[in-house]
């Protein structure tokens, strides 16, 4: 079946599409041998460069710094997601004076650098008699800014959901709240999860940022022991090994974001629905009314069955 969206390439769209995907390969091998080629060149693979990751104790110290970018990832992951949630429920308030608070946080929150943020909190505090640690100066600046911005992913995930379907939660009796939390934000966040996921992939890169305020994550040992005069300052070295375990961080984290978006669209098919299913499956405004009208009817023949046991 041709596709509707374009026409379908001819023999001599098919030949020059292939001569430009070998063309681009070419040329992606060709830059990535000269760069190659240049490291070679400049000794960046010489054995002094490299003889200092010979050593157990400089892979101690890779391995705790690893260790402390994981362990600000965790803080700000879980605290950019609740606050996401807080900041998105304030926004899509129908009461202005919580929602025009709430959005003015918001813009405020996103417009200010990350970097901006953690230099204030650990180096602007102190001034006026406050002291945070670079621990939490770093995590409290990627809650600050992620959460924000995880807020807007929110909202406009609800938003994009069909009208019919907060009313149809109305429609079999329930509130607001009851409306948000059983069928708005489910079906939205479900929508939305590569772009949350996408999301905690930039808050686990943007840890590297909490070098500049000497936090000692990966990148600032990294720079440690490139900047060492002894080995030839091995700076691309340190720089090619920090790089790769980001990049295996990262990886880690998509694959099992991959694996909770495969098990959350995972739902069991059932034949009917009830208020409980509300909680779990998406399901269509004409099954949600369905279910209420097969309440209520069971509901009515339970009660003219009591009342002919009672005139019997």
């Amino acid at each position: 079946m041709s596709s509707v969206l374009y026409d379908v390439p001819g023999p001599r769209a098919i030949a020059r599409n292939r001569i430009i995907g070998v063309v681009t390969v070419l040329v992606v091998v060709a830059a990535v041998a000269f760069l190659v080629w240049r490291l070679f060149d400049t000794g960046q693979f010489s054995a002094q460069k490299w003889s200092l990751f010979t050593y157990t104790r400089v892979w101690e110290m890779i391995g705790q710094s690893t260790l402390a970018t994981l362990a600000a990832f965790a803080a700000a992951a879980v605290g950019a997601l609740v606050l996401g949630f807080v900041l998105a429920i304030g926004r899509l308030s129908d009461h202005a004076w919580v929602r025009v608070p709430f959005t003015a946080l918001v813009e405020i929150l996103r417009a200010v650098p990350v970097l901006i943020f953690m230099m204030l909190l650990f180096y602007g505090l102190p001034v006026i008699g406050i002291r945070v640690s670079s621990y939490w100066a770093v995590v409290i600046a990627l809650v600050a800014y992620n959460g924000s911005v995880l807020a807007e992913v929110i909202r406009a995930g609800v938003e994009s959901l069909p009208r019919g379907q907060k009313e149809a939660g109305y429609a079999i009796g329930l509130r607001k709240a009851g409306v948000l939390r059983l069928i708005l934000l489910p079906q939205a966040i479900r929508a939305m999860m590569p772009v949350i996921i996408a999301q905690l992939v930039v808050t686990l890169k943007d840890t590297a940022l909490g070098f500049i305020i000497t936090y000692p994550e990966l990148l600032y040992t990294a720079k440690l022991l490139g900047s060492n005069p002894q080995y030839g300052s091995p700076l691309i070295p340190s720089a090619m090994i920090a790089g790769t375990i980001y990049v295996a961080l990262c990886l880690a984290l998509s694959y099992l974001a991959y694996l909770v978006q495969k098990r959350v669209r995972r739902s069991p098919r059932a034949t009917g629905v009830t208020r409980a299913d509300v909680t779990a499956h998406d399901v269509t405004d004409t099954q949600l009314i369905g279910a209420q009208s097969a309440a209520d009817i069971a509901s009515a023949r339970r009660g003219a069955a009591k009342r002919d046991g009672n005139s019997r």
